[in-house]
């Protein structure tokens, strides 16, 4: 039983934790409306004159807008002291570089986490976002602005119903892997869809200790609509220590520690310019391929929770 005396400390610890938190988004929501301004702007002025050299003028000066934007982020989790970081796997990365960026996902915080990994390293980062996420406030609107890649997911129930469109939201991401042209790109999708928690893990039967079962349908609409053009993949893997992993956690303190591992692997050359809903051979090996990759994801996420376990200082015992 604790000691009233401790009892007071972990209340006292959970109400600044908290208190910590709510400053800290606070004032992330604060910087967030102060670019998205400017932003704002951008966007009109992209809207009302219909050439497409204007708009991609526009677009381009949107995007130091946005990188600043993500900076004043960084500066502020710095400023509060939110947890410590071990990045590793940064060299030779190039701001000219066409990228394909793959992650596990575990919470809100892995954008946070990739933006401060990526920030003024590589191009500019875009993630695929559902289309029902361009009403969120202020960040919706933007996201269009910055051309993230909107995806419309539609259900086995309603493409049952609508076997027409079986495909199509693919389709909608390929059309705009290829209006990016060459020009520089880190393009981010999350394989399992999904954030990861144990229930869903279960549910699944999923064959991986610390991820979810992979969707190979994005990575290969890219990889078939744009792959012949990208440098690389960046094959990023997060782990959170503390006591969660949520955003909330994240901004309150409660996350000890954030070591992200990116490796860059090269592209299989067979594995692009192809067309993943008619050609079955090529499903067949991305899929292949994804599941190798999470499997040796898988592998590493272990060996990165053992070595962060060995590395932790011994407890002292209680009185």
């Amino acid at each position: 039983m604790s000691s009233p005396t401790r009892v007071d400390e972990s209340y006292a610890q959970r109400i600044l934790a908290s208190l910590r938190g709510a400053v800290t988004l606070s004032v992330i929501t604060l910087n967030t409306i102060f670019w998205a301004i400017p932003i704002y702007i951008g966007v009109l002025l992209k809207l009302v004159v219909p050439s497409l050299a204007w708009r991609a003028a526009v677009q381009r000066r949107l995007i130091p807008l946005a990188e600043a934007w993500i900076s004043c982020n960084n500066f502020i989790l710095r400023v509060f002291r939110t947890t410590e970081w071990s990045i590793r796997g940064l060299d030779g990365l190039r701001r000219n570089g066409r990228y394909l960026v793959n992650a596990n996902h575990q919470s809100w915080a892995d954008i946070l986490v990739l933006q401060r990994t990526f920030n003024g390293v590589v191009p500019f980062l875009k993630f695929f976002i559902k289309q029902e996420l361009i009403w969120v406030p202020v960040l919706g609107l933007a996201w269009w602005g910055l051309e993230f890649p909107f995806m419309k997911r539609y259900s086995n129930e309603f493409l049952q119903k609508h076997p027409e469109l079986r495909g199509k939201d693919l389709e909608t991401t390929a059309a705009m892997c290829r209006r990016l042209g060459n020009q520089p790109i880190s393009i981010m999708n999350f394989l399992e869809g999904t954030r990861f928690t144990e229930e869903k893990r279960e549910r699944q039967n999923a064959p991986y200790r610390y991820l979810l079962r992979p969707k190979a349908g994005g990575i290969a609409f890219v990889l078939g609509a744009i792959g012949g053009t990208l440098s690389s993949m960046l094959d990023v893997t997060i782990l959170y220590e503390g006591s969660g992993h949520s955003l909330w956690d994240f901004v309150c303190g409660r996350v000890r520690r954030v070591t992200v591992d990116v490796r860059e692997r090269e592209l299989p050359r067979e594995l692009v310019s192809r067309d993943y809903h008619e050609d079955g051979e090529f499903r067949d090996r991305v899929q292949a391929w994804v599941r190798d990759l999470w499997a040796e994801k898988d592998l590493l996420i272990g060996s990165m929770t053992d070595e962060a376990r060995n590395a932790e200082p011994p407890r002292m015992a209680p009185h």
